[in-house]
C-alpha cells in the first residue's frame, strides 16, 4: 500500500501541468492501474514532436485517435495519414460499450461518445480534396533532391528553372518540366547555350528517366493546379474544435516515393509559409505521420537531409510532427532526438534480433525504479503502453506504464453513404478538384516551337524564291544576248551593200 501511494504521488507530482494538457490515461503498476494517477501531456509541449510505436495489434492508431480528438476538441487542428484506411470513423461518436466503461472507470475519468469536424483529402482518384502542388513551387533545390539526381544535373535544373522564370514558362506539372528538359537540347539549344551554358543531352536523358519513375508512381497525379493552400488545414469549425484532415492513403502504400514527395512538400510548404510562434501555449497545427518508415526507407540522402532540418526547425511555427511506426529503429537518429513525447505499445521478441531491438528501445527511455522497461515492453496489453513526455519546462516526465483512455469516436470506418455525405458537405472541394490545365511550359514552348518552325519554313520559301527569280534573270539575260546578236546578223546580211557584193560575184561567175 504504502508503495502504490508512494508510486501515485510520483506519477501525480511528475505530471501535473499549470497550463491546459490532454489526458492520456492512467499510470500502472505491477500490472495494475492506478485509478486517477493521470498521465498527461501538456498542450504547450504539443508542438515537441512525437512518437507512437509498437507491434502490429498493440493500439498505435487509437492511440493517435485519441490524441486527434483532444486536440481537436481544444480547437487544435490536426492532419492524418490514413494508410490502412480505419481513421474516417472520427466523424461519428462512439457506440460505446461495457468495457470502454470499465477502462475508463479504471483510469477515473468519465468516458463521453462525441463525434468531430472531418475533412478527407486524397493524392489519388480517391474521393476527397484533391491534394497538389506545382513543380515551381517545390523549386530547383526540392525536386532535385526527390529524384536524387547528380550534383551536375541538380546544375541543370536550377539553369532550367531561371530560363523559365526569365521567359515566363510556368512550370505548373511534369508535363511541363519534362517539355522543358527535351527543348533544352533540342530546338532550344542554342538560344540555351548562348545565355546559361551549353546542357548535355545525357544529362537531361538521366533527369527525364527519373521523372518517368515518379509518375509510374503517381506523380503525375499530385504535380499541377490547383495548388492546396496550407492555411486550409488550420480551420475550425462553429464549435471551436479544430478541423481533423484525414488524407486517404490505402491505395498508395506500394508507391512510397509518392508518399514522401507529398509528405516533404507538405513540411515545406508548412515552414515556409507558417509564421515564427516560439513556444506558445498550443501548437497551431499537429501532424500525424502513420507508417512512418515508408517515409525514410525510400528517402535518399539528401532527401533524409531535408527532412531532419524540416523536424528540428518546424517547431518554433508551432507545428508538431507525430510518428507512428512499428519499431522506434525505423526512425532515423537524428529525427529520434527530436521527439519529446513518445508512446511505446508492446513489443514481441520472436527472434534474437527482436530481443536486441527491445533492449535498444528501453534505452530510449528514462530510468525508473518502478519498471525494468525491457521487461515491461514485452507484457503491455492491448490499449497499453509505456509513456514519457516533456513537462512544461521541458523536462522528461517519469515513465508511466499507462493505460490508455478510448477514443471519443467510432473505432472503425465510414459507411459509404456516410462518407458520400461527408464529402456533400466540404466547403473544400469545390475550390480543390476542378480540373485546370491552364496555359504553362509545355503549351508555350509548344506555340515557341510552332512558331518558329513556321518562320523557318517561310524564310526557306523566301530563299528558294529568290533563287528561282535570281536563274530566271539569268535565262533571260543570256536569251536577250543570243537575241541581239542574231539581229546583228541578219542586218548585216540583208544590209544592200552585202546584196550587192553577192550579186556582183554571181554575175561575173555566170560569164
Amino acid at each position: 500500500m504504502a508503495d502504490t501511494q508512494k508510486f501515485f504521488d510520483h506519477i501525480t507530482q511528475g505530471y501535473t501541468t499549470k497550463g491546459d494538457s490532454i489526458t492520456l490515461g492512467a499510470a500502472m503498476l505491477d500490472g495494475e492501474t492506478i485509478t486517477n494517477a493521470l498521465v498527461k501531456v501538456p498542450l504547450k509541449t504539443m508542438n515537441r514532436h512525437g512518437l507512437i510505436a509498437g507491434a502490429t495489434g498493440t493500439g498505435k492508431t487509437k492511440t493517435l485517435q485519441v490524441l486527434a480528438e483532444n486536440l481537436s476538441e481544444k480547437g487544435v487542428p490536426v492532419l492524418l495519414m490514413d494508410m490502412k484506411g480505419d481513421l474516417s470513423g472520427i466523424a461519428q461518436p462512439s457506440p460505446g460499450h461495457p468495457k470502454i466503461d470499465e477502462r475508463h472507470e479504471k483510469i477515473g475519468i468519465p468516458f463521453n461518445a462525441q463525434k468531430f469536424p472531418v475533412e478527407v483529402l486524397s493524392l489519388s482518384e480517391q474521393a476527397g480534396v484533391r491534394l497538389r502542388a506545382t513543380v515551381s513551387e517545390f523549386g530547383p533545390v526540392l525536386i532535385s533532391r526527390i529524384l536524387n539526381v547528380s550534383e551536375t544535373q541538380a546544375g541543370i535544373i536550377s539553369v532550367l528553372f531561371k530560363y523559365c522564370d526569365d521567359n515566363k514558362l510556368p512550370l505548373l506539372d511534369l508535363k511541363d518540366f519534362k517539355k522543358i528538359l527535351q527543348y533544352a537540347t533540342g530546338e532550344g539549344k542554342d538560344e540555351i547555350t548562348k545565355h546559361y551554358g551549353r546542357i548535355s543531352p545525357a544529362s537531361t536523358g538521366a533527369i527525364l528517366r527519373k521523372i518517368v519513375a515518379l509518375e509510374q508512381q503517381g506523380g503525375d497525379m499530385f504535380f499541377g493546379e490547383k495548388s492546396f493552400d496550407t492555411d486550409d488545414l488550420l480551420r475550425v469549425d462553429e464549435n471551436g474544435m479544430g478541423y481533423i484532415n484525414i488524407v486517404r492513403l490505402t491505395d498508395i502504400q506500394d508507391r512510397p516515393k509518392l508518399f514522401s514527395t507529398f509528405m516533404l512538400c507538405l513540411l515545406a510548404e508548412v515552414y515556409s509559409t507558417f509564421p515564427e510562434q516560439g513556444d506558445s501555449g498550443r501548437p497551431e497545427l499537429v501532424i500525424f505521420i502513420d507508417e512512418a518508415h515508408l517515409i525514410f526507407k525510400e528517402a535518399n540522402d539528401a532527401l533524409l537531409d531535408q527532412i531532419e532540418s524540416i523536424v528540428k526547425l518546424i517547431r518554433s511555427k508551432g507545428v508538431g510532427l507525430y510518428f507512428v511506426t512499428q519499431n522506434p529503429t525505423d526512425v532515423p537518429d537524428a529525427v529520434l532526438s527530436q521527439l519529446g513525447l513518445k508512446i511505446q505499445h508492446a513489443l514481441r521478441a520472436f527472434t534474437a534480433k527482436d530481443r536486441k531491438a527491445i533492449k535498444l528501445t528501453a534505452e530510449n527511455y528514462p530510468i525508473s525504479e518502478y519498471y525494468k522497461t525491457d521487461e515491461v515492453l514485452t507484457s503491455l496489453g492491448i490499449g497499453e503502453a509505456l509513456v514519457s513526455v516533456l513537462n512544461e519546462k521541458g523536462i522528461p516526465t517519469p515513465l508511466a506504464a499507462t493505460m490508455l483512455r478510448a477514443p471519443m469516436s467510432r473505432m472503425d470506418v465510414l459507411s459509404d453513404e456516410e462518407l458520400k455525405d461527408l464529402l456533400d458537405d466540404s466547403k473544400l472541394i469545390p475550390v480543390y478538384n476542378e480540373e485546370i490545365d491552364r496555359e504553362s511550359a509545355y503549351e508555350l514552348l509548344n506555340e515557341k516551337i510552332e512558331t518558329a518552325n513556321k518562320e523557318e519554313a517561310k524564310a526557306k520559301a523566301e530563299k528558294e524564291k529568290k533563287a528561282a527569280k535570281r536563274s530566271t534573270s539569268r535565262r533571260s539575260s543570256s536569251s536577250r544576248r543570243r537575241s541581239s546578236s542574231k539581229g546583228a546578223l541578219e542586218k548585216v546580211l540583208t544590209s544592200p551593200t552585202v546584196i550587192r557584193s553577192v550579186l556582183g560575184i554571181l554575175t561575173k561567175l555566170i560569164k
